[in-house]
């Protein structure tokens, strides 16, 4: 079992930046790839961004890209989302995924808010 917790999210401004981070416990994290996905009121859950097991592969939203970073520290067992230029449509629960492989998630966290105001 591998245990996410998010943290980081809160009230913004448009135009201003956060940081979301993923931190894990349980089984070994440097094994899993991650991802975070986001979930506005009334719509379904969308993936945002993913990273792989080092860090050496990224894929993002195309609406987030040239905005979001997604990183990790495999030694503090976390994964960022470095949001900045954040927009009113970026309002939504942010929830980090692993999974053994890239778009195959199996543990998920419980989530946390990002508003956005305009």
């Amino acid at each position: 079992q591998v245990q996410l917790v998010e943290s980081g999210g809160g009230l913004v401004q448009a135009g201003g930046s956060l940081r979301l981070a993923c931190a894990a416990s349980g089984r070994t994290f440097s094994n899993y790839a991650v991802a975070w996905f986001r979930q506005a009121p009334g719509t379904k859950r969308h993936f945002v961004a993913d990273i792989n097991w080092n860090g050496t592969d990224t894929y993002y939203l195309d609406s987030v890209k040239g905005r979001f970073t997604i990183s990790r520290d495999n030694a503090k067992n976390t994964v960022y989302l470095q949001m900045n230029s954040l927009k009113p449509e970026d309002t939504a629960v942010y929830y980090c995924a692993a999974g053994a492989l890239v778009g195959t998630y199996e543990f998920w966290g419980q989530g946390t808010q990002v508003t956005v105001s305009s």
